[in-house]
């Protein structure tokens, strides 16, 4: 990897099953990122850009090939090991907000230091607060998830995602539920984050306009990568 290199994944694999039934879904895939990379993942359903994320985000291994990030081979670590390094350096955005709709905005941005630490930190409330009044969401940190709008919702899970300050957040779809104006301010608020805070995002998307307001388009296709940008 080179210095200025966040992600390499080379020679890719991933199959499911065995034998005559095999689906192969990455079939030799090679990706670099960049530190500060602002990259759309693009491509049609079942080409393997949710796998592919979900290696990324060391929550499944690959078949075969190399996963390095931040230096580290990530294909020979453990399950406690990958457990660490995903709390400690990879956040998450999905479609799906997946806020706990009992919990405050607050508490739901400050819940995953909790279930690390094992309990809720000061520092961790501090960090909630100025990440929620980064999203603008200063005024509606004490309402409950369900009192949110959708665009809201979204908001605080990119705020959920950067509570730990990871050096990439790994986005699936994270647009894919909102009206257009609310996905515009999403989007947005992801490139302010990622140029004032140099935050590394890969956003896969269906969406022609997302894909276009991010510096980078890569195409997942048939289990392999091309560089739209090349």
């Amino acid at each position: 990897m080179s210095s200025s290199s966040l992600v390499s994944v080379n020679d890719l694999i991933k199959t499911y099953g065995e034998g005559d039934t095999a689906t192969h879904v990455l079939k030799g895939l090679n990706l670099d990122l960049e530190r500060g990379d602002l990259s759309a993942l693009l491509g049609p359903s079942g080409s393997g850009k949710s796998t592919l994320l979900t290696i990324l985000g060391t929550l499944m291994k690959p078949t075969s090939g190399r996963h390095e990030m931040l230096g580290e081979d990530l294909t020979s670590a453990d399950d406690a090991e990958l457990t660490e390094f995903r709390n400690r350096h990879i956040g998450f955005v999905f479609q799906f907000h997946h806020l706990l709709p009992d919990f405050t905005a607050l508490e739901n941005v400050v819940f995953p230091t909790a279930v690390h630490a094992g309990r809720e930190t000061r520092a961790a409330r501090e960090r909630g607060r100025e990440l929620l009044n980064r999203v603008g969401l200063g005024e509606r940190m004490d309402y409950l998830a369900t009192q949110l709008s959708g665009g809201q919702k979204q908001r605080v899970a990119i705020a959920r995602a950067l509570i730990n300050r990871p050096e990439l957040v790994l986005a699936d779809e994270p647009t894919g539920n909102l009206d257009r104006e609310s996905a515009e301010q999403v989007m947005e608020l992801i490139g302010e984050i990622n140029r004032e805070e140099q935050t590394s995002f890969l956003i896969s998307t269906h969406d022609e306009k997302i894909a276009a307001s991010c510096r980078r388009q890569v195409l997942v296709r048939d289990g392999e990568t091309a560089d739209m940008n090349a």
